[in-house]
């Protein structure tokens, strides 16, 4: 297909030119000058030679690669200003700076946005991104199963993973091992499993055979019950990667929940892709989306994505739990006598006690990725994120219905095993489809790619290619950004 050396009015490319990162690779600097160059031409350097060779994955509506939102205006101001006022947000000193006063109420306007009680979510922190949400969600259920665990072992003393160890606690517990029952997990769970100790192998999948991102509940409960000396962690994928399908709906959850109460289980829900759901309106356009994230409020624990859907910078998860006593627990940061200050027990004018982040999270060093969550979050309230979620999934639905009605692509998965007639009504934010013609899906992603007006992801699809588009941008326009889709495809397609 030929490739435009321009763009079109009114677009910017979405990925550079291979002789554009050609040019910025060969004019990075080759070792560290012995004088510096000097800021003015530093400047000049980074604008000329280096963002030439980036691509606009923030920047571009058409940009539907990794779910990276983009940058709002009052985001991208609160931004500047956090490097400006450069604030380690780590050790709770509200006469000092108010940074960590500013987190605590951007994390309680999150749960507002979501319909959770912020006071019934104490543990409540921002992280670095839904990886390491994952991993503070995990050492929290890894502590708590083998807490409960010991108790019901009759146990004197304390089971405590953080404290003793692994071993040590597992033993007072009676416990051989620990396993995390979910379905279609993303990839950050296991990874997350294997930095807390658990291990990969024990990410245990329980879908339904032909429904993989379903629970079989059946199945849930006796992985729960088989074995008494197995705790377990169940985790719901709140709106999966390759689909953006959701694992369950409110009566799924509730069942979830009682089985988890009986066996001491710990739930933990990672919704890095579907949490802001909950903001949608109840009727029947999102029934099938709303029921997705239905149940939420039963969870433990909650892993969201700031830098995704909420469309702040990156480097912003978050991570919110009904256990803080747990987060303590685990993350408690003893021995610095110059971090001990009376200041960190004083409470705000929400009268609500803030524990430092240092010892409910697991960095030291914070940056104020608070700021423009609070910024952003105060700009456009609940129905200005309503607005932007509500273009979004029309794209995506616009998108799917362009491919169910043309002859030369098939939208992924098919849903005729499922409960609803409207395959649009699963559509979310993610878009997965392939070609009909096979040679054309093996080069389809790079072809799509190649016209540099949008970027899409290659995947696979029941052990084929397939192509995934993932639309989270907060400058998304339906008419324009279809348009731009329909155009590449037909020129991928000719």
């Amino acid at each position: 297909m030929d490739v435009p050396s321009q763009p079109s009015e009114g677009e910017t490319f979405v990925l550079p030119s291979a002789e554009a990162t050609r040019i910025a690779r060969s004019k990075l600097l080759p070792n560290l000058p012995e004088k510096g160059l000097g800021a003015e031409q530093i400047q000049n350097h980074l604008r000329e030679d280096i963002v030439p060779g980036v691509n606009r994955a923030s920047q571009s509506p058409n940009y539907y690669g990794f779910v990276i939102g983009g940058v709002t205006p009052a985001a991208a101001f609160a931004d500047n200003v956090v490097t400006e006022v450069d604030q380690n947000v780590h050790v709770h000193l509200p006469n000092e700076t108010i940074s960590t006063d500013v987190e605590d109420r951007a994390l309680s306007m999150v749960c507002e946005m979501i319909g959770l009680p912020p006071a019934e979510w104490p543990h409540r922190i921002f992280t670095t991104g839904a990886t390491a949400s994952n991993v503070v969600g995990l050492a929290c259920g890894r502590d708590f199963v083998l807490r409960e665990a010991a108790k019901a072992n009759s146990s004197s003393k304390h089971a405590s993973v953080a404290e003793h160890g692994l071993f040590e606690a597992m033993k007072l517990a009676g416990k051989s091992r620990i396993q995390i029952l979910t379905t279609v997990p993303h990839s950050s769970l296991r990874k997350a499993a294997s930095i807390v100790g658990l291990g990969r192998a024990s990410v245990v999948d329980v879908g339904m055979p032909d429904q993989r991102h379903i629970f079989d509940l059946p199945l849930l409960e006796k992985r729960l019950e088989e074995d008494t000396t197995i705790a377990s962690i169940v985790a719901v994928s709140c709106a999966e990667v390759n689909t953006g399908l959701f694992a369950t709906n409110g009566q799924d959850m509730q069942h979830i929940r009682k089985l988890c109460d009986q066996y001491g289980a710990w739930l933990h829900v990672d919704a890095a892709f579907g949490l802001l759901a909950r903001v949608l309106a109840e009727n029947d356009e999102y029934s099938t989306l709303k029921a997705g994230v239905a149940g939420l409020e039963l969870a433990d624990s909650i892993t969201g994505d700031a830098h995704k859907l909420i469309n702040v910078p990156y480097d912003c998860g978050i991570y919110l739990s009904r256990h803080l006593d747990i987060g303590i627990e685990v993350f408690h940061n003893p021995n610095a006598a110059y971090l001990n200050t009376a200041s960190t027990e004083s409470t705000t004018s929400t009268d609500r006690m803030i524990p430092s982040p240092l010892n409910i999270g697991i960095e030291n060093s914070r940056r104020f990725r608070a700021l423009p969550v609070y910024a952003t979050l105060a700009a456009y309230g609940r129905e200005g994120y309503r607005e932007m979620l509500e273009r979004q999934i029309a794209l995506a639905r616009a998108i799917a219905q362009y491919l169910l009605d043309g002859k030369d692509y098939v939208l992924l998965p098919q849903h005729s095993k499922g409960n609803s007639s409207d395959p649009l009504q699963h559509i979310y934010i993610v878009v997965l489809f392939r070609a009909k013609d096979e040679q054309l899906n093996k080069t389809l992603v790079k072809r799509m790619n190649a016209s540099r007006r949008l970027y899409v992801s290659g995947t696979e699809w029941e052990g084929s290619p397939a192509v995934r588009f993932a639309i989270s941008n907060w400058q998304v326009d339906v008419e324009r950004d279809l348009r731009i889709v329909k155009d590449v495809l037909v020129e991928a397609a000719s």
